[in-house]
């Protein structure tokens, strides 16, 4: 599943993130807690070597609590302060705050024993559709206020004032060139990070039922009344066609509606709260140093 999917604008963006960085005192990185290592910018790493990071885990109330708990703590492991997080509550906003403040408390506390009113500024990043600007605006919240161009940062782009002593500034979702990883593509598919519509539905919806049926086999079987007896994914789309009584004329399966559920429910957690990626997969593949 080699996908080519780096729009034009992306080197545009990425070269955006490059100018603005001699700005900025902390990246702030989310991820999707259901596929952090899918949806973590590989080159992230090397961008932002200089800098001090946080990393958020987005979206955690759909994921495996004991998962997010083991992810939050290998990112500590490797010097990157982490936290579950969900943008779409205001449960973590304080403790989010927080956490990006004391990020860059060194530098704060060094500028301003010489008399420099120092306030934090944040570069928010991460993929496409991960939750940045919704996680702004729940930072933000009602006093959302934009404070104008800083000299040196690129037209148009915005900063947002979450405090008086922190200023945020949203970035376009960057990706990389190649997807060339296909365990983490199909990932990213399932969660929807890749649209839909430059997918076979059908078998990306048995696919992540194959995966489902070896991590939550009670949560799947009892979602779509499924026997528990080692179908392969094309068997199990077809036997939740059938659970669903989604039929073509003829009695035939309509597989491609099913899938279409499969998909909606699972990235709605109805099925089940799950994590797709792994520390130990991490860990042996050396990331998040």
């Amino acid at each position: 599943m080699l996908i080519q999917w780096y729009p034009g604008h992306m080197a545009k963006a990425r070269r955006m993130l490059i100018e603005n960085l001699k700005l900025i005192d902390v990246v702030v990185e989310l991820v999707d807690a259901r596929a952090p290592r899918a949806t973590r910018n590989p080159d992230f790493d090397d961008l932002f070597s200089a800098k001090r990071r946080v990393i958020l885990l987005n979206k955690s109330d759909l994921a495996s609590p004991a998962a997010t708990k083991a992810w939050v703590e290998h990112y500590r492991e490797n010097g990157i302060s982490a936290i579950d997080f969900v943008a779409t509550n205001s449960a973590k906003r304080k403790a989010a705050v927080e956490l990006i403040e004391n990020a860059a408390s060194e530098k704060v506390k060094r500028m301003r024993e010489k008399g420099v009113a120092k306030v934090v500024r944040a570069m928010v990043v991460g993929i496409p559709n991960v939750g940045k600007s919704t996680f702004i605006n729940r930072i933000a919240g009602a006093s959302r206020a934009q404070v104008g161009d800083k000299p040196g940062v690129t037209k148009g782009k915005q900063w947002v004032k979450i405090s008086p002593y922190l200023e945020l500034m949203d970035t376009p979702g960057l990706l990389w060139p190649k997807l060339e990883d296909e365990h983490l593509a199909r990932h990213l598919a399932f969660i929807g990070s890749i649209k839909d519509d430059i997918m076979d539905v059908e078998r990306l919806a048995g696919a992540l039922l194959a995966e489902l049926a070896v991590l939550c086999p009670d949560e799947l079987s009892a979602r779509y009344k499924l026997a528990q007896s080692g179908m392969s994914g094309e068997e199990l789309l077809v036997a939740v066609s059938r659970s669903r009584s989604f039929l073509l004329s003829g009695g035939e399966a309509d597989t491609e509606r099913a899938a279409r559920i499969v998909l909606d429910e699972y990235r709605a957690g109805k099925i089940a709260r799950v994590t797709l990626d792994s520390v130990s997969e991490e860990k042996e593949n050396g990331a998040a140093e």
